[in-house]
């Protein structure tokens, strides 16, 4: 696919997905016309890159813990630093607790929900 319909897919701007293969942590391929290729799989990569910068990761380090996202096997991190270890583990502890708010959120959203419909249906 065309960076265009990428960039459709993915409601990410085209700007951004460039700024994402300069960065490494996407890859296309290039047509003779300079064309950018991307395989359907980067579709679900571009998603878990923002994930991850919309929960503070710098893209170093995302670019670090990509193989991780293809699978856990192929992880291969010759420059594991202390630093890099102290930020992983303090990104994921703010990851659990954004996970336990927006479990809280959707649960009371889900409950108002149910309140409503029945306050509905027996009116």
């Amino acid at each position: 696919m065309k960076i265009g319909e990428l960039s459709q897919r993915t409601d990410t701007p085209v700007r951004m997905l460039r700024y994402y293969e300069e960065q490494g942590l996407i890859h296309s391929e290039r047509l003779p016309n300079g064309y950018r290729i991307y395989e359907d799989y980067v579709v679900d990569r571009v998603r878990q890159v923002r994930g991850l910068l919309e929960v503070g990761l710098p893209t170093r380090i995302i670019k670090q813990i990509l193989p991780c996202l293809d699978s856990s096997r192929a992880i291969h991190l010759p420059y594991v630093t202390p630093d890099m270890i102290a930020t992983l583990e303090h990104e994921r502890d703010r990851m659990e607790e954004k996970i336990e708010c927006l479990t809280k959120n959707h649960r009371a959203i889900n409950d108002y929900l149910e309140a409503v419909s029945h306050e509905i249906r027996d009116s």
